[in-house]
This record gives structure tokens, C-alpha cells and sequence, in this order.
């Protein structure tokens, strides 16, 4: 199989890897918080016809590696991940709403990206494994 992925007049490979955090970078993103954002990322980017390629969500950051069509802005696409990932993490942990410092505002304003290229298993192998490399540094 190529690693080419084919629309009606394109034959594209474009893989990016993205990093955000939660607004004032909480610690907040375990339990039952992180598995909602991880569903959440994983059902908007298949919406939008966006593979997820490996996602790790952190105690106070999410990474995600992800082919993106050429078609769909980075921006648009991160807007609605972020955006409609904060809608539902706030309707469902309703708690959250109540402290004073989120405002309507899930996230940190703004986003990390790059493109993935000739070394995208190097990359791929830290964003799989960095939690495991941050709990080892703790002890």
C-alpha cells in the first residue's frame, strides 16, 4: 500500500503533528477528561476525513500526529478540534464550568504544529511514549 492517499484530482501525503494545551496548561486532561478529549479528537477528525495516526493526551497537553487533505486548512481543522472538543468536555463535566477561571474557554489560545516527514516513525515513537518517559523522570 502507498503512503499516498488519493482525492478526484490529488494524490496527497501530508502528516502533521500538533500540540495544545488546556488553558493556563491545568493538569487537568486524566480520567474520565482525557478519554472524552481523545473520543472527541478521534470523532471530529473522522468527520472531516482526517486520519488519526497517534494521539496521547497528557495531564496538561494533548498531542496528535494526523494526515490532514490538502483540502481542509490546518487552522480550520485544529478550530474544530479544539473548539467542539471544549463544547463537549464542558457539557459533560459540567463541574468545570463552575470555576472562575475558564470563562467559555477550554483551551490555551493557540496551537503547536509541524509537518511530519522523512523521520515521522522518530516522531511517532515520542509522541507514543512520552508519558511513560514523564512518569520515569518523576521517580
Amino acid at each position: 500500500m502507498s503512503r499516498f492517499r488519493k482525492l478526484s484530482h490529488t494524490v496527497w501525503h501530508c502528516e502533521y503533528h500538533f500540540a495544545w494545551t488546556p488553558k493556563y496548561r491545568l493538569r487537568i486532561l486524566e480520567g474520565n477528561i482525557a478519554i472524552e478529549v481523545a473520543n472527541c479528537v478521534r470523532s471530529f477528525s473522522e468527520q472531516k476525513k482526517c486520519e488519526v495516526i497517534e494521539l496521547n493526551v497528557q495531564k496538561d497537553h494533548v498531542h496528535l500526529i494526523a494526515m490532514v487533505p490538502p483540502k481542509i486548512s490546518i487552522s480550520d481543522y485544529m478550530g474544530i478540534i479544539k473548539g467542539r472538543t471544549a463544547i463537549r468536555v464542558f457539557n459533560k463535566f459540567r463541574k468545570l464550568k463552575t470555576k472562575p477561571y475558564w470563562g467559555n474557554h477550554f483551551w490555551a489560545k493557540g496551537y503547536c504544529v509541524d509537518t511530519v516527514g522523512l523521520d515521522s516513525e522518530k516522531i511517532r515513537t515520542y509522541v507514543k511514549y512520552q508519558g511513560a518517559k514523564e512518569r520515569r523522570a518523576k521517580r
